[in-house]
């Protein structure tokens, strides 16, 4: 008895000191600013968000600006399905921009998900606190100089034309 007792002891401590040598080297090399490794899938996030031109995003393979973007997070709310993860990653269109990364702090305040995005192959944690969080916007696209061709009415008249009377006038006939 003595010797079987002997033997699992040194089996528990080689044990013992396998484990702590496992858990010391998935712990080697971890990033203390909350990031990791791009090698791992989108599919372990609850959703992926893209970066678009001017501070919009591309969820769902639609194009919504940020005011947007915060009502379709109430709305997964309130339907029960908001995401606990969320991955920022640049669209074929944009890169992820400041303005991106300052709109999903203030939607990760807001909501209470955790947002990472693509930091240069590396996947960092968008922080709330050290990330301006700023108030979402609506989209509002360049305005453009009017052409000859808008300057008609519904009826293709010109606006201002020398019909001022807005048609034929009947004259008692």
């Amino acid at each position: 008895m003595i010797r079987s007792s002997n033997w699992s002891g040194r089996a528990a401590a080689v044990l013992l000191a396998g484990s702590v040598l496992v858990l010391g080297g998935c712990h080697h090399g971890a990033a203390k600013q909350d990031e990791v490794s791009t090698t791992q899938t989108k599919s372990q996030f609850d959703m992926t968000v893209q970066a678009y031109k001017s501070g919009q995003f591309l969820i769902d393979g639609a194009v919504l600006s940020a005011l947007d973007a915060g009502s379709h997070f109430a709305y997964l709310k309130d339907s029960g399905r908001l995401p606990k993860t969320v991955l920022l990653v640049p669209s074929d269109d944009s890169k992820i921009r400041k303005q991106h990364l300052e709109y999903m702090a203030r939607l990760e305040l807001d909501y209470g998900f955790v947002a990472y995005y693509d930091d240069g192959g590396k996947l960092a944690r968008i922080n709330p606190v050290e990330t301006k969080a700023r108030a979402l916007e609506d989209y509002h696209a360049p305005a453009s100089a009017p052409s000859s061709d808008t300057q008609q009415d519904a009826s293709g008249h010109a606006y201002g034309g020398g019909d001022a009377g807005g048609g034929q006038q009947g004259g008692g006939h």
